[in-house]
């Protein structure tokens, strides 16, 4: 799979993770393993390039003697995610087109 379409694909998968509330690292993971596998080092390199770009806000706070990072979607977050879904059944088509039998239209 293109690096670049896996890494968006990867991008919308953790904000949908988060959509519903904040979240931590772990849980993430948990979550989104139904639908694909995600190292520690890949989520949270994922993590950072989405708060860079202003789709989820980070704060931490101690749980069980410890320092949590919780994960929480943005505006521009859901945005992304609303943004996919459009662009996805465009993507939907061209696979269509690719993978028709010959002779069919």
């Amino acid at each position: 799979m293109d690096i670049q379409l896996k890494r968006g694909l990867l991008d919308v998968c953790v904000l949908a993770a988060i959509k519903d509330g904040e979240s931590y690292g772990y849980r993430i993971i948990k979550d989104l393993k139904p639908c694909i596998e995600l190292s520690e080092s890949t989520l949270y390199t994922i993590l950072k390039r989405l708060e860079a770009a202003g789709s989820l806000t980070v704060r931490s706070d101690e749980h069980n003697g410890r320092l949590r990072k919780y994960y929480r979607i943005t505006a521009s977050g859901l945005r992304r995610i609303e943004d996919f879904k459009t662009e996805w059944k465009e993507v939907i088509s061209v696979y269509d087109f690719v993978t028709r039998e010959d002779g069919h239209e």
